[in-house]
């Protein structure tokens, strides 16, 4: 397939970009994973324990509001790291009808170390990419990622 990178379409974009995802995705989950962490580590569950680290106690329904997922998603993710021991539930003193969601000790003892490695993963793969290619990329994505046209048929999803 050709591809003119001075004039591409929309579907040259989309699969460029589909194609870097999955580059992107397997190299920080292969290298996450090789870390010999006492638990099972992806970059989707990194990123749900990273918000999680940073709020401290975190309503469900604001983790799948910050996180940009659907709740049925958060509950299926949080489901599988409380088995796991790394979060676990509390009922919200503020309202009985909602859940709070905080890490565990064994998440605790590691998430720091986990994200300081994470940081270096991403330096690594974005090495490529000078600091205003960087921008101008994350520019692009998020003018994507905020089109409104698409009418949420495209929801995010941490899988």
């Amino acid at each position: 397939m050709i591809i003119d990178s001075q004039d591409p379409s929309a579907i040259d974009v989309i699969h460029v970009l589909v194609r870097a995802t999955h580059y992107v995705q397997r190299e920080f989950n292969t290298q996450i994973t090789a870390l010999g962490m006492p638990f099972q580590l992806s970059g989707p569950r990194l990123r749900m324990l990273s918000v999680v680290s940073e709020a401290g106690k975190i309503r469900m329904s604001d983790l799948a509001a910050n996180l940009g997922i659907k709740a049925r998603t958060v509950t299926d993710f949080v489901d599988a790291l409380e088995k796991e021991n790394l979060l676990f539930r509390t009922p919200d003193p503020a309202d009985r009808r909602a859940t709070l969601i905080q890490l565990t000790e064994l998440a605790q003892s590691h998430i720091k170390q986990v994200l300081a490695i994470q940081t270096e993963i991403a330096e690594k793969l974005m090495e490529n990419l000078p600091p205003e290619h960087r921008k101008q990329l994350m520019d692009a994505l998020l003018l994507l990622v905020e089109n409104k046209d698409l009418d949420n048929a495209c929801t995010a999803d941490l899988e």
